[in-house]
């Protein structure tokens, strides 16, 4: 939990835009905007939220799989962290 407390002003504004963008997924409905802009607005936002998913689970991933008892992590450990950060990086796009 140490990394999240570390970012935690990063991880704040990231939660803070995705909170503008989905009020204005909320105005834009309010106010009957045209479809194709809501569902880019809902599209961006859902990539936001990807994101920050992505992010929270590669640090995840490198703070608690690769150091849980501070010990350097082998090459072999490093690469399958890296491939399963890589493969999570994939999926939320």
């Amino acid at each position: 939990m140490a990394h999240v407390i570390r970012d935690k002003e990063k991880l704040m504004n990231r939660i803070r835009r995705l909170r503008g963008q989905v009020d204005a997924i909320e105005k834009a409905l309010e106010q009957g905007r045209d479809c194709a802009d809501i569902l880019q607005t809902i599209a961006a936002c859902r990539g936001a939220m990807n994101g920050l998913m992505a992010e929270l689970v590669e640090e995840q991933i490198r703070s608690h799989l690769l150091q849980p008892d501070r010990r350097k992590p082998t090459t072999e450990q490093e690469s399958a962290a890296e491939g399963l950060i890589g493969i999570v990086r994939t999926y939320l796009r």
